[in-house]
């Protein structure tokens, strides 16, 4: 099994996403928020690229829920933080979700065979999702401000090291993806002091958002696996 890692929303182009699996990370705070909410009885969550899509896509019973450079949406019901999802606000109503990054790597996907949601909460069971599947992997970081962000290269590489785990014969790696493996190896011990050292970590506790990060710090809490499917005109995360 082939298995290359992207290390932001900018780097990736549809093509490289053909006739394979993608899971896309964004541990601060996009898929990390969409594993929340379906784990609290959320009937679905909607991930839209721009404000506009969002109002768009509302119905009545929705909620409209996102963020702008870390800053909840002015109008809208919710923000991006994944505690706001563990409320009963969201159970058996549907999300519409926008963010900066993470919605915006999900639609970068379209053209993988599955496309599965990732962040450190759910990692063991998306790499055996992953394996199940039986497609080569492209995993997709969706980066903050363009760039790559060491949160979702840690939770990469730790998809890498659950995947590997399972997978009988050596996984083909590229070199981002032996260096996101390495990275975790590395950092193992240390996943929550290594995303507050990161640049976004830094941007939410200056935002007073230090709960986010001990929310999305937490390995394998989550059994769910969301996955991206139609239904209509809207794509649609929904654990199966």
């Amino acid at each position: 099994m082939q298995v290359q890692v992207i290390s932001s929303v900018n780097e990736a182009s549809s093509a490289q996403f053909v006739h394979k699996t993608a899971i896309i990370i964004d541990v601060l705070r996009a898929t990390s928020s969409i594993i929340t909410a379906l784990a609290a009885g959320s009937s679905g969550v909607v991930p839209v690229e721009t404000v506009m899509e969002a109002r768009a896509a509302h119905q009545e019973g929705d909620l409209l829920c996102g963020e702008r450079f870390c800053k909840k949406i002015p109008g809208f019901d919710l923000g991006n933080s994944p505690d706001e999802f563990l409320m009963n606000a969201v159970k058996d109503r549907r999300v519409i979700l926008t963010t900066t990054n993470g919605t915006r790597a999900i639609h970068k996907s379209t053209k993988a065979e599955y496309v599965l949601i990732a962040a450190l909460l759910n990692a063991s069971a998306c790499a055996k999702a992953a394996i199940d599947l039986r497609r080569d992997v492209v995993i997709l970081c969706a980066g903050s401000h363009d760039e790559f962000a060491i949160e979702d290269g840690l939770c990469a590489g730790l998809l890498l090291s659950r995947m590997q785990a399972l997978h009988a014969a050596p996984l083909e790696m590229d070199d981002f993806g032996l260096a996101m493996l390495s990275l975790y190896q590395d950092r193992a011990n240390k996943i929550k002091e290594t995303i507050r050292s990161g640049a976004t970590g830094k941007r939410l506790l200056k935002l007073g958002m230090a709960k986010d990060i001990d929310i999305c710090s937490e390995v394998d809490t989550c059994m769910g696996v969301p996955r991206l499917q139609a239904s209509g005109d809207l794509l649609v995360c929904s654990c199966s």
